[in-house]
């Protein structure tokens, strides 16, 4: 195969690669912030409630 397309192929599976991780650890921060607890605590509960 052409050296140019195996060069590109690898960069865009590593790029693709490192893309997804760094989104993955962002929702995990979000996720897991201290101050979004309250939040994911009363969105637990919702389903819960009586109207």
């Amino acid at each position: 195969m052409d050296a140019t397309y195996l060069w590109l192929a690898r960069f865009a599976q590593s790029a693709g690669l490192l893309y997804f991780v760094g989104i993955f650890l962002a929702v995990c921060l979000y996720a897991f912030w201290p101050s979004n607890r309250g939040r994911f605590e009363q969105a637990a509960r919702t389903p819960l409630q009586d109207d």
